[in-house]
Formats: structure tokens, C-alpha cells, sequence
């Protein structure tokens, strides 16, 4: 063999080798990206999950993807979404971030829905190290557990329910009724609602609590009804929002202003209760497609992805932020988890909802708001600084 022949033998053979020495380097860099989560796909969370989150998390992934896959530190790696139905059960919901973050060593995770399922799944998280960025998470419990990979988005009880007193009694509302969910978020909203009450001279005319699943709140509307309060406060999930608003209606019970919780912002409640019907019903949100080109770019790509399905005018919106944030840590921090949860903790974050920033746990940077449907768009109407439209107060009679 001559010399040139075997230089080149040589030169081959010292390729292939640095080929294979590279290939897992290389075949690192372009794995895929692995997100795990679980969701309530049935059971009673579904209706909000099934709102508010999981389709972000499909929508998210999709646009990452199509844009040649997840920036992680310089490098795209496609997104690959692990996830489960926790069946809106918290020992469900457990054992599933168990096997994703413990024996699937998941890369990140996404939260579950709700603030008993986020109560369940955080202390986890902080024990393997993930960040947990939560969108529909609502628990000044939560909050004051001091996790420090947990960070919830949406206002907490104090702040939304502060916002709802101080736009009551700019109104002049003298007298209220109260009902709420007997579970973490009821609870805690209905005691942010009752310390706010008493820097106020409204008078609370009924007070009531009420089971996961009920029925029926026909017989409890009567009575507040007899009792001709100048607001109704509903602390409710979407399933009682809507119950509450179709028995209020069927009762004849229609007061100058009419607020339930999680679900109103829903366009699935606009379209229930029909929209002339749902004209100047108050509930929780913070957003809409008017509040930033961000918002309305990503309102559009919702709608026109789930066709016709449009995000909710609360909670979906602080997921995309959420999402917003998790993407640009991972670009900045790559996939250290901890770099990660320090850049979250450490940045003003610019989302489509506004500013984002955390104080331990706490979103602060956001206001407590309330929102409201005007002429079929769920309006932010309160306060000024964050408002879309202005406050209707003397809601429509129900159609």
C-alpha cells in the first residue's frame, strides 16, 4: 500500500472514529425536549383544564416545533409532551408527577389544574427540583409554603376579591349575597372576600357554602332572591357558574350586579347562558384580545387552531405567560433546572398579559381584577389601569 493510501486509510479510519466519539454529543443535542404533565381529561376539573390549559400546552408545543423546536441555550431541540388523564383526582395527580419527574426523568413539567391539584403536586416538585410555573393555581396557603421552585401566576384571593370590594363600593352596593365552594379555593377566596368586606360598610345579607358536584341551587337563589341584595357573589367553578347563572335566571333573581368566579370568562359561558342573556355578568378576568398585540396574536392562533375555540378571558391567558416564561428561561438557562428557577425568580418577565414578576411564590406585578360581558367580549372593567371597557353597573335583565 502507498504511503498516500495509507494516509488516507488512516485519515478515514481517525473520521469514523471521531464520528462515533460526536455521535451521542450530537444525538443529545437534537433529542427531543421531554414535558410532562397530567390533566384532568374527565371527572369534575375537566371543563376548566380542559379550558384554560391543556389546549396551550398543545398550542404551545406546536408553534415551538414549527419554528424548528425549543431554543435551549442556542440549540433547538424539538418539544416531546408526556402526559396523562389524572382523572381530576388528587392521588391520581400524584402518582403521575411521581413517574414523571422520579422514573420518566422528564426534562420539565407543566402543572395540573387547580389549586387542590397544585396544592398536592408542588411540595413534590421542590423535592425533585422542577420548576413549577402554575396558572390556575389560587392559594395564599400555597404561597406561604415558601417553594422554591413554585411560582403561581394568577392573582391570589386577596387581591382578586380586594379588587371585586373596592369596585362594589365605588358603585355604591350596600348589600350582598354570598355563596362558595366548599373546598381550598373556595374557602380561601371566600376569607380574602369577608376580610375585604370589613373595612367596608356593606352588609351581608346570606352567606352559603355549597359541595363539589352539587345540582341544585335553586332552593338557596330563592332565598337570596326574598332577600333583594344589591350584589350576588358566586365563588364558583365553571360547572356552578353556569348552574348558578341558569337558576338565577329560571328564579327570576337578576341583581344590579351578578358575579361568579371560574368559568365566566369562559366563551363557553357566553354561548350557555347566550349572549344577550349573559350581558353584564361579572366574574374573574384580567385580559382580552384588546389588551396587548401579544394577546391578540395569540386569541387568534387559539381560535383559529381549536376552530373557534377561543381561550378563556382569565386563567388561559396567564398560561401562555406562563409558557412565555418557561420558553425564555430555557433559552437563557438551558435545561439546569435550578439556573431555571433562578432566572424566573430573579426577571421581570414581558408576557402577553403585561408584566410578570415574582416575590417568593407571588405574581406581584399583576392587580387583581374583574371583568365583565359587554356586547359579547368578557370586558376588563376593573381597575382603571388594567380596564378594556367601563364598568356596566346595573347589569340587563336575563334574556
Amino acid at each position: 500500500m502507498s504511503t498516500h493510501s495509507r494516509r488516507r486509510v488512516l485519515q478515514g479510519a481517525a473520521a469514523a472514529l471521531a464520528s462515533a466519539a460526536f455521535a451521542p454529543a450530537l444525538r443529545a443535542q437534537s433529542a427531543p425536549v421531554r414535558i410532562g404533565y397530567a390533566m384532568a381529561r374527565t371527572g369534575p376539573w375537566a371543563p376548566g383544564a380542559q379550558v384554560s390549559q391543556e389546549p396551550n400546552y398543545l398550542l404551545w408545543a406546536e408553534q415551538v416545533n414549527a419554528a424548528g423546536g425549543l431554543d435551549v441555550k442556542g440549540t433547538k431541540r424539538p418539544v416531546e409532551l408526556l402526559s396523562v388523564d389524572d382523572r381530576s383526582d388528587i392521588e391520581t395527580c400524584v402518582r403521575s408527577y411521581q413517574k414523571l419527574m422520579g422514573s420518566d426523568k422528564v426534562d420539565l413539567i407543566l402543572p395540573p389544574w387547580g389549586s387542590n391539584a397544585n396544592f398536592a403536586i408542588a411540595p413534590l416538585a421542590q423535592r425533585f427540583g422542577y420548576p413549577m410555573l402554575a396558572p390556575t393555581a389560587l392559594s395564599r396557603k400555597l404561597i406561604d409554603m415558601n417553594l422554591s421552585f413554585f411560582f403561581s401566576i394568577l392573582q391570589q384571593p386577596d387581591r382578586m376579591m380586594g379588587a371585586l370590594v373596592d369596585m362594589l363600593v365605588a358603585s355604591g352596593v350596600k348589600t350582598i349575597a354570598i355563596v362558595y365552594m366548599d373546598d381550598l379555593f373556595g374557602l380561601e377566596n371566600f376569607a380574602a372576600l369577608n376580610n375585604a368586606l370589613k373595612k367596608t360598610s356593606i352588609q351581608v345579607l346570606e352567606r352559603k357554602s355549597y359541595p363539589l358536584g352539587v345540582k341544585d341551587l335553586s332552593p338557596v337563589l330563592r332565598g337570596i332572591k326574598e332577600q333583594n341584595p344589591d350584589a350576588f357573589i358566586g365563588i364558583t367553578y365553571p360547572p356552578d357558574t353556569i348552574l348558578a347563572s341558569k337558576q338565577a335566571k329560571e328564579v327570576g333573581f337578576n341583581p344590579k350586579f351578578f358575579y361568579a368566579s371560574v368559568g365566566t370568562a369562559f366563551q363557553l359561558y357566553r354561548n350557555v347562558i347566550t349572549a344577550p342573556g349573559a350581558e353584564g355578568v361579572l366574574g374573574m378576568g384580567s385580559w382580552n384580545s384588546k389588551t396587548s398585540a401579544g394577546a391578540k396574536a395569540y386569541f387568534d392562533a387559539h381560535t383559529k387552531r381549536f376552530e373557534g375555540k377561543e381561550p378563556d378571558r382569565w386563567a388561559s391567558g396567564h398560561c401562555w405567560a406562563a409558557l412565555e416564561i418557561l420558553q425564555a428561561a430555557v433559552a437563557k438557562a438551558g435545561l439546569d433546572r435550578k439556573a431555571i428557577r433562578d432566572y424566573v425568580a430573579g426577571t421581570t418577565h414581558k408576557t402577553i398579559i403585561g408584566d410578570v414578576k415574582f416575590t417568593g411564590s407571588e405574581n406581584t406585578a399583576t392587580p387583581g381584577s374583574v371583568g365583565q360581558w359587554q356586547n359579547g367580549e368578557f370586558e376588563v372593567v376593573w381597575p382603571a389601569s388594567m380596564a378594556t371597557a367601563k364598568l356596566n353597573p346595573n347589569k340587563p335583565a336575563w334574556k
